[in-house]
C-alpha cells in the first residue's frame, strides 16, 4: 500500500517509547490498496519460534522478520568488506567456471549430465581450485572471487548442504607467511568492523596440527577457552592404578585437564562432566583434587611423587582437580575435546564476545585410509609437500609433512589453504604415491599439469567461508540464518520444490534413464 500524509508529533498520551516511531504519527491524506495478502502461516513482526520447515517453505515472509533481515544485510556489507580491503590490497576479481570436470576435493560432486556428448558429465566445481592456480601461471599475480561451491555433503549446524560461498583467493610468488601476513589484517578487521566484541590482533597464533590434536583434542580448538589437555601416560604406566595400567598396557593413553580452581566445587560438576564423557564415547571419568591433602577417586593409588610429576605435567597447582580420561589414542583424543569444551564452559572461562583467530599449520601430507589400509591424501592433493621432490622419494609418507594450513575462530574452521605444488615431477610423483598412475593423473588433471610444464610461479592461497564468517558475526548458531534461501537438513529446497522429478523428454534428450531400486520406485 500507499499512504500519503503529514508526519506531527503524537500527543503525549499517546507517546509509545516501545516504537521507534512511537514519538510521531501520520495524519493520512491518501490511500492506495496495492495488493491483497492471504492470512499469514506465521507471524513475521515477532521472532516468536517457528518450525522450519514452515519457514523455509514461506522464506520470502521469513526474510520479512527483524534478526533474519538484519542478518542478511550484514551478509552484504560483509562481502562490501571483503571487497574493499582486496582491491586496496592489490587483487582483482576473476570469475570461473560453473560448468568443469569432476576433481577430488573430498566430497561428492554434483554431476550436470551433457546433452551434446551422450554418456559423459560436467561437474559443479567444489572449489575454483585447479582455475585459480592457472589464473597464477597466465600471469595474474592476485586473484580473489566471492565463490559458489557445490558439495553433495550431509548438513550440520556450521555447514550448508549443497552449495555455499567462500572468498576464494590466489597469489603468486609467495610463500606461507606471506600468505598470513596478507589475510590476518583483512579478517581481524573485518570482524572488529562489525563487532564490539574482542578480536584476536595479527600475527595469530600458529599450532601444529600434531600439538592441537594433543593440547585441544582437535584441529578446530576453540581458544577463548584457555584449558589445555596434556598426556600423562607414561606417569600412569608405572602406577598401581590397574584399570589404567591394563589399558595402557594394550596401547591406550591417558589425558589430563587442569580444572583451575574447582576443588571446591561440588561433586555433581564431575559426575555431569563424566556423562558428557560418555556420550563422546568413553567408559568413565577420573579426577582427582589438590587439596592441602589430595581428594577422589585415585588419590590413594598415587604417590606422593606421582600426584606431583601429575600437577607438573598437567600444569595444575593446589586448588585446583585435575581430570583424567583413558582410551585408544583416537578415541580420548575426541573425548578430551568433548570434555575440555564442557569444563571450560561449566568454569565460566570462556568470553563469548571475543573472537580469537589462530592457524594450524604441518598437516600430514598423508593418511591410511581404514577401510582400504591404503595411502591417500589427507587434506589438499594440490599443495607442495614439505622438502618437495626429495622428501616424497626418500621418507616414509606418512611422516611427510605438507604446507597446508587452517584458519580457525572460536572452533570454526574458517577456511583451508596451502601453498600449492607448482612443479610437474612433483606432482606426478605425489599422485604416484596414493595410487594414482601417470595417464591417470594426466586424463584428470591434464589442463593444470600441462599449464605447469610452462613454468608456474610458486603460489599459494585459501579460500575463507562467507557463510560461517557472517554466521559468527551475527552469533546465530545455525549456517541457515544468514543464508537468504538456504536447503533444509535434507538437501531439499521447500521453497522452490528442489529437488524435483523432470519429465521423460528431458531425460531422452540427455540420453539418461532411470532404474529404480525396488524399495524406492514412484
Amino acid at each position: 500500500m500507499t499512504v500519503e500524509g503529514r508526519v506531527t508529533e503524537r500527543n503525549p498520551e499517546n507517546v509509545n517509547k516501545k516504537l521507534a516511531t512511537g514519538q510521531i504519527e501520520l495524519l493520512i491524506d491518501r490511500f492506495v490498496l496495492h495488493s491483497e495478502a492471504d492470512p499469514l502461516p506465521f507471524p513475521i513482526h515477532t521472532e516468536k519460534e517457528c518450525p522450519e520447515e514452515t519457514r523455509l517453505k514461506y522464506r520470502f515472509l521469513d526474510l520479512r522478520r527483524a534478526q533474519l533481515h538484519r542478518n542478511i544485510v550484514l551478509r552484504a556489507r560483509v562481502i562490501e568488506s571483503l571487497r574493499r580491503r582486496l582491491w586496496k590490497a592489490g587483487f582483482q576479481e576473476f570469475q570461473t567456471p560453473i560448468l568443469t570436470s569432476s576433481s577430488p576435493e573430498g566430497a561428492r560432486d554434483y554431476l550436470v549430465p551433457s546433452r551434446l556428448h551422450p554418456g559423459k558429465f560436467y561437474a559443479l566445481p567444489q572449489a575454483p581450485q585447479q582455475f585459480k592456480q592457472l589464473l597464477m601461471v597466465a600471469g595474474f599475480d592476485r586473484y580473489f572471487q566471492i565463490a559458489p561451491c557445490f558439495r553433495d555433503e550431509d548438513a550440520r549446524a556450521d555447514r550448508s548442504p549443497g552449495e555455499f560461498y567462500q572468498l576464494d583467493l590466489e597469489m603468486s610468488f609467495v610463500d606461507q607467511d606471506d600468505v598470513f601476513a596478507l589475510i590476518e589484517p583483512i579478517l581481524s578487521g573485518v570482524f572488529r568492523e562489525f563487532t564490539d566484541g574482542t578480536v584476536s590482533q595479527a600475527p595469530f597464533p600458529r599450532l601444529r596440527y600434531e600439538d592441537a590434536m594433543l593440547w585441544y583434542g582437535t584441529d578446530k580448538p576453540d581458544l577463548r577457552n584457555p584449558l589445555r589437555i596434556s598426556d600423562v601416560t607414561e606417569i600412569f604406566a608405572r602406577s598401581e592404578f590397574d584399570l589404567f595400567t591394563r589399558a595402557i598396557k594394550d596401547g591406550a593413553r591417558v589425558r589430563a585437564i587442569a580444572a583451575p580452581g574447582a576443588a571446591g566445587r561440588p561433586k555433581a560438576l564431575f559426575e555431569k562432566l563424566a556423562d558428557h564423557a560418555r556420550a563422546a564415547g568413553a567408559k568413565g571419568l577420573a579426577y582427582v583434587s589438590l587439596d592441602d591433602s589430595p581428594k577422589g577417586p585415585i588419590a590413594k593409588v598415587l604417590t606422593s611423587a606421582q600426584l606431583n610429576d601429575l600437577g607438573l605435567a598437567a600444569g595444575a597447582v593446589r586448588g585446583d582437580v585435575i581430570v583424567l580420561l583413558c582410551d585408544q589414542q583416537k578415541a580420548v583424543t575426541r573425548q578430551s575435546d568433548v570434555v575440555r569444551c564442557r569444563l571450560g564452559d561449566a568454569l565460566g572461562l570462556v568470553d563469548n564476545q571475543a573472537f580469537h583467530f589462530c592457524w594450524i599449520v604441518d598437516f600430514p601430507f598423508y593418511e591410511r585410509d581404514e577401510e582400504t589400509g591404503r595411502i591417500v591424501f589427507s587434506h589438499n592433493p594440490f599443495s607442495m609437500p614439505q622438502g618437495g621432490l626429495e622428501a616424497l622419494n626418500t621418507q616414509d609418507p606418512l611422516s611427510i609433512k605438507a604446507f597446508q594450513y587452517d584458519i580457525v575462530v572460536n572452533g570454526v574452521e574458517l577456511s583451508s589453504g596451502a601453498i600449492r605444488n607448482h612443479r610437474p615431477d612433483v606432482m606426478l610423483r605425489a599422485f604416484e604415491i596414493a595410487g594414482y598412475t601417470a595417464r591417470e593423473v594426466q586424463e584428470r588433471f591434464g589442463g593444470m599439469l600441462e599449464a605447469f610444464r610452462f613454468g608456474a610461479p610458486p603460489h599459494g592461497g585459501l579460500a575463507p567461508g562467507i557463510d560461517r564468517i557472517v554466521m559468527l558475526l551475527a552469533r546465530e548458531p545455525n549456517i541457515r540464518e544468514v543464508i537468504a534461501f538456504p536447503m533444509n537438513q535434507s538437501a531439499q529446497d521447500l521453497l522452490m520444490n528442489a529437488p524435483s522429478p523432470v519429465t521423460q523428454e528431458q531425460l531422452d534428450e540427455l540420453h539418461l534413464r532411470i532404474e529404480w531400486p525396488d524399495n524406492e520406485k514412484v
